[in-house]
């Protein structure tokens, strides 16, 4: 039996460096995409005319170009192009879709691996590869719950996609993806093999501390407990760069408390978020086991 059809979409800024590589991973593909949309969100380097080019090549690659906003805007840019290259799509006949990065690297089986594992398991509704960063020319592999997977490499099948509705437009969209579908009754996890390289470290884009301030900010955004950032922090602060991720992420998440940004609608949601973390926090099995 072969892999199941699926879709590709890829918001892309200031991506020349990595871009073309990522376009070959998915050429040599044992089992490539019904159709991938690269959408260029408003890049000031080559990245539009490098995705121009390949789309030339290859008949499955469609390239959707958006004006330069003028800034990086963490989450809600990345969704909004995302949803610019899901209006774009013109196959329908697809069971998977799959939001990936345009800086990865990843082996010729790696979608036909990933597919192997929704096969396997029909619980499972949102999946993707373990990432490796290359980091002073080094692999090291990025650590996270089991149940989460990183938003460079989502792979939703269509129910469970369904289910969850529309993204939130924020940072914290990819655990809040998760949430839900666990919430709803799906599976989500990493898996170990297949695994993908992220050639530019996260965070780097748009530097480290600036990183550390969006994922306190999602954690609040998205209705995290109090006390379960602050356990978060606490251990964060013992793995490099000690103390200030941890700091990063305290002053991300209370100053948008103290400025009363707003979470997100879902109230009830944010209740079983919260009552998974307190579940964590006192040794009982929860998503974040």
């Amino acid at each position: 039996m072969s892999p199941a059809p699926y879709v590709v979409i890829t918001p892309a800024r200031d991506e020349a460096q990595f871009i073309e590589r990522t376009v070959r991973c998915m050429a040599a593909q044992t089992h490539r995409p019904l159709q991938w949309i690269v959408v260029n969100d408003g890049s000031t380097d080559e990245t539009g005319a490098i995705l121009d080019r390949l789309a030339d090549e290859f008949d499955w690659l469609v390239v959707v170009h958006r004006d330069d906003r003028g800034f990086r805007a963490a989450g809600g840019g990345v969704m909004d192009a995302f949803y610019a290259g899901y209006q774009a799509l013109t196959e329908d006949a697809w069971e998977f879709v799959v939001k990936l990065d345009g800086d990865l690297t990843f082996e010729p089986d790696y979608f036909a691996g990933c597919l192997a594992h929704f096969e396997r398991d029909p619980r499972l509704g949102i999946g993707g590869g373990v990432i490796y960063n290359r980091i002073d020319g080094e692999l090291v592999l990025e650590k996270h719950p089991r149940f989460h997977v990183r938003g460079a490499t989502k792979i939703y099948r269509l129910a469970c996609w369904r289910d969850i509705g529309d993204l939130i437009r924020a940072p914290g969209w990819d655990t809040m993806d998760e949430v839900k579908a666990n919430q709803m009754g799906w599976v989500t996890r990493s898996f170990d093999a297949p695994s993908l390289v992220q050639e530019r470290f996260t965070g780097a884009a748009a530097g480290q501390w600036s990183n550390w301030l969006k994922n306190g900010r999602a954690s609040y955004i998205t209705g995290y407990h109090p006390l379960f950032l602050l356990a978060k922090a606490g251990k964060r602060a013992f793995r490099r760069p000690y103390l200030k991720a941890s700091a990063g992420l305290l002053a991300g998440f209370f100053g948008a408390a103290i400025r009363r940004t707003p979470q997100i609608p879902d109230r009830e949601l944010i209740r079983f978020t919260r009552r998974e973390q307190l579940r964590r926090l006192v040794g009982l099995r929860s998503m974040w086991r």
